[in-house]
This record gives C-alpha cells, sequence and structure tokens, in this order.
C-alpha cells in the first residue's frame, strides 16, 4: 500500500490557463439534504465550490433553499420531489455527488434509484452517506459508470460485509474491486482503493471527528474530479488536501469545524498547485 505525500498535490492542482470559463471547470450536480438534514448537501456543495468546481447545482428539500441560497449564493437549487427536473439536472453533470444527508427513507430510495437509472458511463458518480447505506440494505445494483464511493468504517462495514474489525487492505481491496468503484474508506487513517492502486492517507487528526467531516470530503472529491482529468489523481488529492487543511488548523484549536476547512480550500490549492 503507497502511502500518499505532498507530491499529489501539483501532480494534480494543475494552474488555469488564460482562455478558460466556468464550463472549463466541469458542472457537479449534488443530490441529498431531507427536511432533517440539511446541512450536509449545504457542506458538500461549498465544498464543491469551493475546489473550484465551475458550476454546482444542489438538488435538495424545498426547505433548504434559503439557507443554501443564503450560505452559497454561488450555487443553483432544485427541489428534489422535482422529479423531471431532476433527470435533467443529473444528466447534465459531469460529475454527481449523491447522498449526504439523503436520509434513509422511501423518498430518499426512490431519489437514489432514479438518479442510478439517469447516470450514464460518461459520468462520474460518487456515492455517500446514507446513499451507501441504502445500497446495503436494499441490495442495489451500482450503475456501470465510473464510481467513487465514500464510506465510513460502518458505512463499508454494510456494503462489503467485512466487519469493522476484519478491514484488512487485502480484504478492501478485494471488495472493491467487485464493487468495479474506486473506494475510499474513512478512519483514522483513511485508506483509498483505485482500479489501479491502493494508498493510504498519513496525515488526519481526531479535531475532524465532528458533523459533517465526511459531507464536506464528498463535495470536495466531486469538485477536484469535475476539474482535474486523472480521476485516480483528484480523489487522492482531494483525500490528502481535506486532513492537510484539519492538521494545519488542529496546530491552534481542539475542534477542526467542516466550514474552516471549505473556507481555507481556494487558497489551499493555490499555494500546491502546479508551477
Amino acid at each position: 500500500m503507497e502511502t500518499l505525500t505532498a507530491a499529489i498535490l501539483p501532480q494534480t492542482i494543475r494552474q488555469r490557463p488564460a482562455n478558460s470559463h466556468k464550463g472549463t471547470y466541469g458542472r457537479v450536480t449534488l443530490v441529498g439534504g431531507n427536511r432533517n438534514f440539511g446541512g450536509a448537501i449545504l457542506m458538500a456543495s461549498a465544498a464543491a465550490v469551493y475546489a473550484g468546481a465551475g458550476l454546482v447545482t444542489t438538488i435538495t428539500d424545498a426547505s433548504n433553499q434559503s439557507s443554501l441560497h443564503a450560505r452559497l449564493p454561488e450555487a443553483m437549487f432544485a427541489d428534489m420531489r422535482q422529479t423531471t427536473q431532476l433527470t435533467d439536472l443529473v444528466a447534465g453533470a459531469d460529475v454527481v455527488v449523491i447522498g449526504p444527508g439523503l436520509g434513509t427513507d422511501d423518498a430518499a430510495l426512490a431519489t437514489l434509484q432514479q438518479v442510478f437509472q439517469t447516470v450514464t458511463a460518461q459520468q462520474t458518480l460518487v456515492v455517500d452517506g446514507s446513499a451507501i447505506t441504502l445500497v446495503a440494505q436494499h441490495h442495489l445494483t451500482l450503475p456501470a459508470v465510473p464510481l467513487v464511493l465514500t464510506p465510513h468504517q460502518m458505512e463499508w462495514q454494510r456494503l462489503s460485509g467485512i466487519a469493522i474489525a476484519d478491514q484488512t487492505p487485502e480484504r478492501n481491496r478485494a471488495a472493491a474491486n467487485q464493487l468495479n468503484a474506486t473506494v475510499v474508506v474513512k478512519s483514522h487513517r483513511t485508506q483509498i482503493y483505485t482500479p489501479t492502486g491502493s494508498f493510504q492517507n498519513p496525515l488526519g487528526t481526531p479535531a475532524q471527528a465532528t458533523g459533517g467531516m465526511g459531507d464536506t470530503l464528498a463535495g470536495m472529491v466531486g469538485g477536484f474530479l469535475a476539474q482535474f482529468s486523472d480521476h485516480q489523481d483528484a480523489v487522492l488529492a482531494a483525500v490528502y488536501t481535506h486532513s492537510a487543511i484539519a492538521e494545519a488548523l488542529a496546530a491552534s484549536q481542539y475542534v477542526v469545524l467542516p466550514h474552516q476547512i471549505i473556507d481555507a480550500l481556494p487558497q489551499y490549492m493555490h499555494d500546491h498547485q502546479a508551477h
């Protein structure tokens, strides 16, 4: 298993060409945030925007619209219950992120199934949080598209059938291969299993142990995937960046909040881009 280093950053984060525009940096559509968990999709959406995605659309419960626009005027809003619009917006994205704050009720399941039926092999799908739990609970077939799964260890246990105590690199690798996906198993030392390699993130701090941290990473992964052509490097760089910013903040804070990582993203990416 290869250990990630800061070398992944300039290898991935490119200087922006002068003649580029918002279309150059990708369209990300994020789906999630029921009435109770709107904050999750807000953090994921903000992470995608602050990571540099060109156009971000958030499909969420209507009750979250004013909060989304107050926190993140850069994102477009759509109502999760408007199924025709949901299909159109998912179909028009380069990257789709589903799961943050989605919940596990019947409405969430219907939304997830609709997204699975809509995405194509020309897109990348990031499956996070309760969407992973729904896949495991209902034995859903993952769509045959480029997939990134971002489970924490309990969600990975549900999906892979591997108990947390038995989650060795060898078993995780085999399960990721079976799922035909890149899998980010979030833990104290997060491990990433891509189609061509296995990687460990050496960074991370207990100051990150707070709600919304995973939602923020999912949005960052979406934003990096939308912009950077090497998808493996995009996922690895997002994971590394998330923890590197957290470690820097934890040097002077007892707890690191997800929105602080989001706010630090543009400066951090500027300082670590290729020259």
